[in-house]
């Protein structure tokens, strides 16, 4: 969770629920979370894994679930400006935008 923590300094629009990072908007939600590798014959000064999972609203009004991508970079800067770019172009604006 400590990655979400930094990346929460990089995203300041972003909702922490403690258990994720959350953007919503009336078109979108995204959520980052964070995973720790399962495979122990890796060592554990790997990266944690963070997931960028990216819903888009129905017509009907609920939350489809679409692209989502796993991040795996050591540097808070690198990884929160490769999300910010990968969101961009799924949903086709920034995250200031939403």
């Amino acid at each position: 969770m400590d990655t979400l923590k930094q990346l929460y300094e990089y995203f300041p629009t972003a909702v922490y629920t403690g258990k994720c990072l959350v953007f919503i908007s009336e078109d979108h939600r995204i959520e980052l979370t964070e995973h720790k590798n399962g495979d122990f014959t890796r060592e554990d000064d790997d990266p944690p894994v963070v997931r960028v999972r990216v819903y888009k609203r129905a017509l009907t009004g609920e939350l489809v679930p679409g692209h989502y991508e796993d991040f795996q970079l050591a540097t808070p800067g690198e990884l929160a400006e490769q999300i910010e770019k990968y969101l961009q172009m799924a949903i086709g604006r920034t995250i200031r935008e939403i």
